[in-house]
């Protein structure tokens, strides 16, 4: 009996997948573009910042749009594979399909978690470059720290939100309207509705704000807002993998 695929294997493929799709490398472009084009645009046309994570969130403005990316980027990882029947032969090769889908979500959210920390990095660095503070730049303070990292695991989260729409829908044109309605469109539409029950539903949506990209968004406190975006990311994620183990192919 053939013993089962190393994990590292089915790892070193999935990177292989990721990267020989076209659309990966025009989603990374477009994130790069995006993201660190508002940023330092955003930072350019602030003089000054009473203090320095005012400065840092004007920055990071781009990343409300930018997730939007990620999500895509997510998808299109699985639903390509579908659609090409490429699912077909993985599946094949490693008939343990929650082990495979393990495996190309590390790789998709590693992969988009790097991307989100560089362009952190680059927006970081246009708030610090181009904004004055009063009493200088704090950059090891808690209050500059933790929208950086915030906006690093947010990222993670969306793209293992975006490969288990993917898996569930294996629709690109589904997987992604679902993600930008629940990420995007629906919190702010909510929250500028106005009623006590829509701005609660606002709430408990996977839509993190990091910095100044609240879009008029309901606000809440990073803890509570990191574990509903993880919270609908898990929950997503164990759908997936119960409805790929179920399917025929």
């Amino acid at each position: 009996m053939r013993g089962a695929v190393p994990f590292r294997a089915l790892l070193r493929s999935e990177w292989t997948k990721l990267r020989s799709i076209r659309s990966t490398w025009w989603c990374t472009a477009l994130y790069l573009l995006v993201v660190g084009g508002t940023g330092w645009l955003a930072a350019a046309s602030t003089n000054s910042a009473p203090r320095s994570d005012v400065a840092l969130g004007v920055a990071l403005t781009g990343f409300g749009i930018g997730q939007l990316v990620v999500l895509v980027l997510g998808v299109l990882a699985v639903t390509t594979e579908f659609a090409s029947g490429m699912a077909l032969v993985s599946l094949t090769v490693a008939p343990r399909r929650t082990r495979l889908l393990t495996a190309k979500t590390l790789v998709v959210t590693l992969y988009c978690a790097l991307l989100t920390a560089v362009l952190v990095v680059v927006c970081a660095a246009a708030a610090f470059t181009l904004t004055d503070v009063p009493g200088g730049l704090a950059l090891t303070s808690p209050e500059v720290l933790r929208p950086m990292g915030l906006q690093v695991v947010n990222g993670a989260l969306v793209a293992v939100l975006a490969v288990a729409l993917g898996t569930v829908l294996r629709s690109t044109a589904g997987a992604v309207g679902i993600g930008v309605a629940l990420v995007f469109v629906l919190p702010p539409a909510l929250a500028l509705w106005g009623k006590e029950l829509a701005m609660r539903a606002s709430q408990a949506l996977p839509a993190l704000r990091v910095g100044e990209d609240a879009f008029a968004a309901v606000a809440t406190s990073w803890p509570v807002g990191l574990a509903i975006v993880a919270g609908w990311a898990v929950v997503a994620w164990l759908l997936g993998a119960m409805l790929l183990g179920r399917r025929d192919v």
